[in-house]
Formats: structure tokens, sequence, C-alpha cells
């Protein structure tokens, strides 16, 4: 069973300052102040294990581009 509640930022605020200190860090433990860095690694990772083109892609991309290329030179 999944339960949704709506709750405005100045209340979920409150509710945030009003938690235990124990409770409080293990929140901004969760959080994390770092924020993420992109580096050249996960660049370099998304490149080799990124989504790629199938054979049949390519070809219709070549034809639309024939194709293309007849319609500009008339």
């Amino acid at each position: 069973m999944q339960i949704q509640v709506d709750i405005g930022f100045e209340e979920l605020l409150e509710i945030v300052k009003n938690l235990p200190e124990a409770q409080l860090l293990r929140l901004k433990n969760e959080l994390g102040d770092k924020p993420k860095q992109h580096t050249k690694d996960n660049f370099r990772d998304l490149l080799l294990n990124g989504p790629t083109f199938s054979n049949e892609q390519i070809k219709a991309m070549e034809e639309a581009r024939k194709g293309i290329n007849k319609w500009r030179t008339k």
C-alpha cells in the first residue's frame, strides 16, 4: 500500500527544523552536501556504454539523406 501526502515547502521546512539532532544528522548525510560532479570518466562511460543506432536505423538515415540531397539539387 502506498500513501501520498502533499506537504508545502514551508511545512516541510518546519518539520525538518523540529527533528531531533540524530535524525537531522542522518537526513543531512542522506541528502549529501556535495553536488554530483561530472568527470571525464563519467563522460567516457556514457560514450562507451550509451545508446547506439542499429544498422537498420543507420540505413534509414542514409536513405533519408540521399532523398534530401536529390530534392536540394533539383
